[in-house]
């Protein structure tokens, strides 16, 4: 593999029908900063929020069936599903069910050292929030 990066940016384009509500959602109740916001011709928006560090995790089917079973019960998620690393997943998830997001699963330790809740969201996305927990928080869970 190449020590020079080729790739320097993920951003994910998401297409909505009631802008307002997802930018009101993303960017005041999820936290999410605006790099910034551009208006087009007939109406056209685009607004860029700062998600932190990405990355582009690839899962085989076995795998999103058994990350759907320790998040969700079970419940199958779609094909593409949006993961934020937050500090507080319980009050994170309070706070975007508060905002209109609706719980499918509220926060759940996972085996792989995390604390994850999933969400139905604005924009007719899936949302996993997951907390990185600690070697004591983990004993507690």
């Amino acid at each position: 593999m190449s020590a020079q990066r080729t790739v320097h940016q993920l951003r994910l384009v998401v297409e909505v029908e009631d802008f307002e509500r997802a930018v009101a959602f993303y960017r005041d109740a999820l936290g999410l900063p605006e790099q910034g916001a551009f208006e087009g011709g007939d109406g056209a928006r685009v607004v860029i929020l700062d998600a932190g560090r990405a990355t582009l995790e690839l899962a085989n089917t076995a795998q999103k069936k058994l990350i759907d079973g320790v998040e969700a019960g079970g419940q199958p998620s779609p094909r593409i599903r949006v993961a934020f690393e937050v500090t507080d997943s319980h009050g994170m998830t309070r706070r975007l069910e508060d905002a209109g997001a609706r719980v499918i699963a509220r926060p759940t330790s996972t085996p792989w050292g995390s604390l994850n809740s999933r969400l139905d969201a604005p924009a007719d996305l899936q949302l996993t929030l997951f907390e990185q927990l600690g070697d004591e928080e983990r004993m507690e869970q």
